[in-house]
């Protein structure tokens, strides 16, 4: 018998500051902080999460390699996509590029393309027309 994934629970964000990193997370994608196990900290979001893991963190298994800034993940929300362009801009983040038509997992949506405080790229994508 074959395994068949469902889907994705959560991914691990490495970072160098961890309350910087939260703090952007909340502040901007309007995640909610969630303390767990030992001193671990989660950013939960619709039915997923982000665990925030501060580099170099001793018992925690990672990757080969221990980055912060190599993700690229993309977020979607439930917002027209000029006002996706418009919050990040209110909240100080620099928007590297959109809105732009992509494709993704449910075919045609719109992005907006900035950086969290590590580098990593995030895409904040919507499937409603763009304006």
């Amino acid at each position: 018998m074959g395994l068949s994934v469902d889907r994705i629970d959560h991914v691990v964000v490495n970072t160098t500051d961890v309350d910087r990193t939260v703090d952007w997370y909340v502040r901007v994608l309007g995640m909610t902080r969630e303390d767990f196990g030992e001193g671990r900290i989660a950013l939960r979001f619709g039915s997923q999460k982000l665990n925030v893991r501060p580099t170099g963190a001793p018992n925690w298994e990672t990757g080969a390699l221990d980055a912060p800034g190599a993700l690229d993940l993309c977020f979607v929300v439930d917002a027209e996509a000029a006002a996706v362009g418009e919050h990040l801009r209110a909240c100080g983040v620099e928007v590297t590029q959109g809105p732009v038509t992509k494709t993704g997992a449910l075919g045609s949506m719109t992005s907006h393309y900035c950086r969290d405080p590590d580098g990593n790229l995030i895409e904040v994508a919507t499937y409603r027309r763009a304006d």
